[in-house]
């Protein structure tokens, strides 16, 4: 495809941004990077090195510490798509998990860390042909790029989502603990000081509460068929 563009996904958790964004980088031959395992990967160095818990943050030393983090994404051909790897360890497994997922949030609001990500995240983007998905793709990494959506769901159909995935892959978790942590990762992403989570003006809106995949993905695919042409 000579045309490329650059696909700006926000929105909340567990809407499927990673996803779609997985199915539209293979479908034009883009390149994909999941913001969202970045911050995920930092949360997991946070965590390993007792930086922050469900009742603690040592910001200052997880600052101190940022320059130790190197993330790279490496394309696995069985799987299709590229992982998470922390310091040349692949994470992809662990970065998935509840604990992550109840502290990301946490480390994610330090303006610091989003500094750093953001950077890495540009430099990614210096050429088109890419899908990005994260929380301010469209509003701060990305302002310019030629397609941005914004993806939302209700709560609760989130949250069944991601407990029937996590169910599958044979965690044990409570469907009430999974509510809770998606209702505050919304809370505390859309109310953070250093680039909250909102929609960006001209962003398009994609509630799929009531929609599966293959229905997300043809509507999404018609929209950037319209901005290549």
């Amino acid at each position: 495809m000579s045309n490329k563009i650059i696909i700006a996904i926000d929105g909340f958790s567990s809407t499927g941004k990673s996803t779609i964004a997985k199915l539209l980088a293979k479908k034009y031959n883009y390149i994909y990077v999941d913001t969202g395992a970045m911050y995920r990967a930092v949360t997991l160095f946070a965590m390993n090195n007792n930086f922050v818990s469900k009742t603690s943050l040592d910001k200052e030393a997880l600052i101190l510490h940022l320059k130790n983090i190197s993330l790279t994404f490496k394309f696995n051909k069985e799987l299709g798509f590229a992982e998470m790897f922390l310091n040349n360890e692949n994470v992809e497994k662990e970065i998935r998990t509840l604990e992550v997922s109840q502290l990301v949030s946490k480390v994610a609001a330090i303006s610091e860390v989003r500094k750093k990500l953001v950077a890495e995240q540009q430099l990614m983007g210096n050429e088109s042909g890419i899908v990005m998905d994260g929380r301010d793709i469209g509003t701060v990494v990305f302002p310019n790029a030629e397609l941005k959506l914004f993806m939302t769901a209700s709560a609760d159909k989130r949250a069944t989502r991601r407990y029937k995935e996590l169910i599958d892959r044979g965690d044990k978790v409570e469907f009430d603990d999974i509510l809770f942590n998606v209702e505050e990762r919304d809370r505390i992403d859309s109310t953070r000081e250093d680039s909250p989570l909102m929609k960006a003006d001209d962003a398009i809106s994609f509630d799929n509460s009531d929609m599966g995949i293959t229905e997300q993905f043809d509507r999404i695919c018609a929209l950037v068929d319209r901005r290549i042409s």
